[in-house]
């Protein structure tokens, strides 16, 4: 079909796509168990910022979101210095990035 359309003439561009936000360049590890969404919820919410969400924590991890038993990610942001987050610091981090 596409060669079809091409043979006919037809042209047009790529366009990548990209989830530019106030979070970008931001990388977010998450822990344990949030009071009031999912991880995924969690993560969708920070993509959806521009941020990228890892599943370990390194000294290039930004903020740790740690929930309720959040265990080794957690003490090893401890240990790194990286920012920790619960849930209520991360929507309000998100509310203070959404302009």
């Amino acid at each position: 079909m596409i060669e079809a359309l091409r043979r006919a003439g037809v042209e047009w561009e790529s366009v990548a796509v990209t989830h530019e936000g106030t979070l970008s360049g931001k990388t977010f590890v998450l822990t344990g168990t949030l009071p009031s969404m999912t991880r995924d919820e969690a993560k969708a919410k920070i993509e959806a910022a521009g941020g990228r969400v890892v599943g370990s924590v390194s000294s290039k991890t930004d903020y740790v979101v740690a929930g309720e038993k959040a265990g080794s990610k957690r003490e090893k942001a401890e240990r790194l210095g990286v920012s920790l987050l619960d849930e209520e610091s991360l929507l309000a981090l998100l509310a203070d990035n959404a302009g």
